[in-house]
């Protein structure tokens, strides 16, 4: 007797385990199975903090939330399926199941000694059978079984355990397993035991789950999407590429000098592996020695880059102000995480805001925008590096580590469709150079070191206005300090206007920046769905603001603005645009909003609760 297929238009799998079970791999994986399969999707890994927490505790536990179906914004809020290796991965996640779900646990995990590490108890794991479809299976057992006649030892068995889960998921939503098989091929090539053993447990937990009849059995919908090569991004890749591209686009080496710092590392990686488009890495020795390099290399002409995340970006501030004073081209990447201090490095947040907007001594005007999907911080990246070409001046990009490591499809774009850069560099036979004449939109030009004819000083100095030599004189600083600050704010007339999605006669604006994006625009689109009137307006542009914010702000009785900080974006409006009134929705969890939190405020506004 065949299984009932059930047709659902979108799912949520999670898997979760020890931070040694590869379930960033597992969901890795199933995520590359399920794009090239042609369904929209999203991904959400959330890892432990600590390297390698205590094993089968709940600090230790490492997840991997995908999103998939015909039309995705979100990871998701709630799982439709959980995948729990541990009784420590069963009690960080339950909570984040939808109601009569299915969990998927290795049975063989639960024992006396497991479920005292992780604080659980047998009779609260017998409740779960009750309230969810609970599947117990024997996958460590069930392993060892599978890779018995291949010789390999109970270590590296247990190493394979989780493609047995995976095997299982796959055949809960038909999936192939041609795509991991190729995988496995491909990366151990030169270790065919590795391979047997992988592809063995993988058949062996699809052909476990094709026996037991308590599994369901789904099917996706497809996305109808816009022809093309696709592959799948996350934040961190796209932003690294997103520079290489802007670079070749003006015909200029590239340079990133960084410092390691989670979750910014893999953008220097990425990097690092460029060396056959020419892109230079430099790891420093600290947060300043990196920016520092790269202020060095846009004083001899490359497209400069750093990357780090707040702390690092503290540490950066002086060069930062250097960078504004000089008047060079420079991208700082901020790859936001909780904090202070050290906080929650592999969680979430957008509280590095106003120490963007702000955060250096002096008149500092720095150009701030923000990435807000995984795939967009390439158009991002290109866009930070484009400003800070044309305009001569530093520019900040922010993303978060849920964009950094979230993961979506993206369509590979041609470089023909990308503008040209025209950059400011000064043309070898100019008549003459004069380091701080300013053209029409005060841009200086851009001479570098080995141009004869063109010398000029540079430093931290302020400097004369025109001729660019040393100058105390106070009526000049001020008038500099000026010039630099009016430089910034004519780069409104260079970006595009915001753009407002949802209901056009609505009375009720939501407000997000930066990674907000997904979950605001979904929680609309069922609002609407609902029957209620609201409009979105996502702002990647923060400073300077687009030249229209005023224009849309004004059309709206009440305007809600959600992030994940305790309101910077919407102190920084009430700053701008004091006109107006500004409700909040904050949360500082270390988690993205979910979809039913942002709806469920909305509904207690308009109710008037």
């Amino acid at each position: 007797m065949s299984k009932k297929v059930i047709d659902l238009e979108q799912v949520v799998v999670k898997f979760a385990g020890d931070s040694g079970d590869g379930m960033q791999l597992t969901g890795t994986q199933f995520s590359d199975t399920t794009a090239l399969e042609g369904t929209d999707l999203s991904t959400f890994p959330d890892y432990p903090a600590e390297i390698r927490a205590p094993q089968g505790t709940v600090g230790g536990v490492s997840g991997f939330q995908l999103h998939f179906g015909k039309v995705v914004n979100t990871p998701g809020d709630f799982c439709d399926v959980l995948v729990a290796m541990n009784p420590a991965a069963l009690k960080a996640n339950s909570r984040w199941l939808k109601e009569g779900g299915t969990i998927i646990v290795d049975s063989d995990q639960f024992t006396d000694r497991n479920l005292e590490k992780a604080g659980c108890k047998l009779d609260k794991v017998k409740e779960f059978a009750q309230e969810y479809n609970l599947i117990e299976a024997p996958i460590t057992e069930l392993t060892k079984a599978s890779v018995l006649a291949l010789g390999l030892d109970a270590k590296a068995a247990d190493k394979s355990k989780n493609m047995f889960a995976l095997g299982i998921v796959y055949h809960i939503f038909g999936k192939t397993l041609e795509h991991t098989e190729k995988f496995f091929e491909y990366k151990f090539k030169n270790k065919p035991d590795v391979v047997a053993a992988n592809k063995a447990v993988l058949h062996a937990g699809f052909n476990y789950a094709d026996t037991i009849e308590a599994l369901p059995s789904y099917r996706v919908h497809t996305a109808t999407i816009e022809k093309g090569r696709y592959r799948s991004i996350n934040g961190n890749t796209a932003t690294a590429w997103g520079l290489l591209a802007a670079a070749e686009k003006a015909h200029l080496p590239f340079f990133l000098g960084s410092y390691p710092i989670t979750p910014a590392t893999d953008i220097i990686q990425e990097i690092a592996h460029r060396k056959d488009l020419g892109a230079k890495s430099f790891q420093a020795e600290d947060e300043i020695g990196g920016i520092m390099t790269s202020i060095g290399a846009a004083f001899t002409g490359h497209l400069a880059a750093t990357s780090t995340s707040g702390p690092g970006l503290a540490l950066k501030t002086e060069a930062m102000g250097l960078a504004v004073i000089t008047e060079l081209p420079l991208v700082i990447v901020d790859v936001q995480r909780g904090g202070p201090s050290t906080g929650l490095p592999t969680k979430t947040e957008q509280s590095d805001l106003f120490q963007a907007i702000f955060g250096r001594n002096g008149e500092s005007p720095i150009p701030v925008i923000a990435a807000s999907t995984p795939s967009n911080c390439f158009n991002y990246a290109f866009e930070a590096a484009k400003i800070a070409l044309e305009h001569m001046t530093p520019v900040l990009l922010l993303t978060d580590n849920f964009l950094a490591n979230g993961s979506e499809p993206w369509k590979i774009p041609a470089m023909k469709d990308f503008p040209a850069i025209k950059t400011k560099l000064i043309a070898k036979d100019a008549k003459e150079y004069l380091p701080y004449l300013r053209d029409e939109n005060l841009v200086r030009p851009w001479a570098v070191p080995g141009m004869k004819g063109f010398e000029h000083r540079i430093g931290g100095l302020e400097k004369m206005d025109i001729t660019g030599t040393v100058s105390y004189v106070s009526e000049n600083h001020e008038l500099m300090t000026r010039y630099r600050d009016e430089k910034v704010k004519k780069i409104a007339d260079f970006i595009p206007e915001i753009e407002v999605e949802g209901d056009k006669d609505a009375d009720f604006l939501l407000i997000g920046w930066g990674s907000t994006y997904g979950h605001i625009t979904t929680a609309v689109r069922e609002l609407q769905a609902e029957g209620m009137k609201v409009a979105h307006a996502q702002f990647s542009y923060i400073n300077p603001l687009p030249k229209n914010t005023a224009d849309v702000l004004k059309k709206y009785k009440k305007i809600l603005v959600c992030e994940l900080n305790l309101g910077q974006f919407a102190n920084y409006l009430r700053m701008r645009h004091p006109e107006y009134e500004y409700l909040q929705f904050n949360k500082v969890q270390g988690l993205p909003f979910t979809v039913a939190d942002i709806k469920q405020h909305v509904h207690k506004i308009t109710e008037g609760k």
